[in-house]
């Protein structure tokens, strides 16, 4: 389990971003995280990677305080899609996703074919293939995008997170990557994926809605979207339409500006 408990934390000279935050990740679960602008999303996962140290509260990995473990253990076991990271624009994306299996590798060893068939499989379901050797620099953000997750996925990690990963890409590929998701999850992998767009959200099994730093509600992720806490969290600035199968969920553009 990838947990988190009574995360506290703000930047240098700026307010609280979270203010005792809590999540917990099991294995083959996906998790939804929601919250408008400034609502502590992104620096949760940076939390939960180790990249950032909580003032208060801690972050536990298999039972144990995730500072206990190493980096390489810790990239053994986390994958992170950022949402805009830097990317090595003279690679190839063929190199790029190999740099995944640096935290099996190490600096000086060699791969070996468990390392090729990860790659291999992380640019096959993320319809890279044909992008193998082209540079990054010359891929659309899209196709970066997809490169970087096969980055992360060719870590083979248990646990998955990921920073608005719909970013950039088309309806086709938004569609192929909730799938994807959706598939990674019941083969057992841990997923957390951050979302500006709630009808993304609808896709998961669990969804938690942050607003200041704090959790205001998390559940079914139809029952999070169109309860009274995502309402209010978004001062009622959305219009939730409801089918006996279906929700969407659309901006409400059509009224005078209060």
């Amino acid at each position: 389990m990838l947990e988190a408990r009574g995360l506290v934390f703000a930047y240098p000279r700026g307010p609280r971003v979270l203010d005792g935050a809590e999540l917990a990740l099991e294995p083959g679960v996906w998790v939804a995280v929601l919250g408008p602008n400034g609502s502590g999303k992104t620096t949760l996962l940076a939390l939960l990677l180790g990249l950032l140290r909580p003032e208060r509260g801690e972050v536990r990995l298999e039972g144990r305080a995730l500072a206990a473990w190493s980096a390489a253990e810790r990239g053994r076991r986390l994958a992170y899609l950022p949402q805009n990271g830097p990317y090595p624009h003279g690679l190839a994306a063929h190199e790029v996703v190999r740099l995944g299996r640096l935290p099996h590798l190490g600096l000086w060893s060699r791969e070996g074919p468990d390392d090729e068939a990860a790659v291999a499989w992380a640019m096959q379901v993320t319809e890279t293939v044909a992008l193998a050797d082209r540079p990054m620099a010359a891929l659309s953000g899209g196709e970066r995008q997809r490169v970087l997750l096969a980055r992360a996925l060719a870590q083979r990690p248990r646990f998955l997170l990921l920073d608005e990963p719909t970013n950039h890409l088309d309806l086709h590929h938004q569609a192929a990557l909730l799938r994807l998701l959706r598939h990674l999850a019941r083969e057992g992998i841990g997923v957390v994926s951050v979302f500006h767009d709630p009808n993304h959200a609808l896709a998961a099994e669990r969804a938690v809605l942050l607003a200041s730093g704090r959790v205001a509600d998390e559940g079914p992720p139809r029952a999070v979207v169109t309860g009274e806490a995502f309402r209010r969290v978004y001062a009622g600035d959305v219009r939730v339409l409801e089918g006996p199968r279906r929700v969407a969920v659309l901006p409400r553009w059509d009224e005078e500006v209060r």
